[in-house]
């Protein structure tokens, strides 16, 4: 249950950081997304998987998790770092400074996809035997 609560947690700092952030980035190329509206939507995925996460603690839903926190860490980390263009409707976001609600959503992002890898072994399938034989709990013919 601790792994539960410390990836949600982490999920729901990463989305109260993009949705304090979005309104700070109202503006877009014509033909492009803006970089707030990104930010909504990186908030919504955490949001609904940090619950999901909390409510279930699934493999599936720690898999879900380690998607959402591992690309939003790897696209801060990037977009700090390198200079990418625009392309298709992604507006070109290089931010080269780190402040700190950038730097408090890369660290949670980081724990999050690290507690969600964990979560994830964790939770892997394994079946169950029973009385000790080499068949699993259930699938034994009586």
């Amino acid at each position: 249950m601790a792994l539960r609560l410390l990836t949600a947690m982490v999920l729901f700092i990463d989305a109260g950081v993009h949705f304090f952030l979005a309104p700070g980035y109202p503006y877009a190329q014509p033909g492009t997304v803006s970089q707030g509206t990104l930010f909504l939507l990186e908030a919504a995925a955490a949001l609904v998987v940090g619950l999901y996460v909390l409510v279930r603690g699934s493999r599936a839903a720690y898999a879900l998790a380690l998607v959402v926190a591992l690309s939003a860490f790897a696209a801060v980390v990037l977009y700090r770092y390198v200079d990418i263009p625009a392309f298709g409707p992604i507006p070109a976001m290089y931010d080269p400074v780190w402040f700190f609600s950038k730097t408090l959503s890369a660290v949670a992002e980081g724990a999050g996809a690290l507690l969600a890898l964990a979560g994830l072994v964790r939770t892997r399938r394994k079946a169950r035997y029973d009385d000790g034989t080499r068949v699993p709990a259930g699938r034994r013919r009586r």
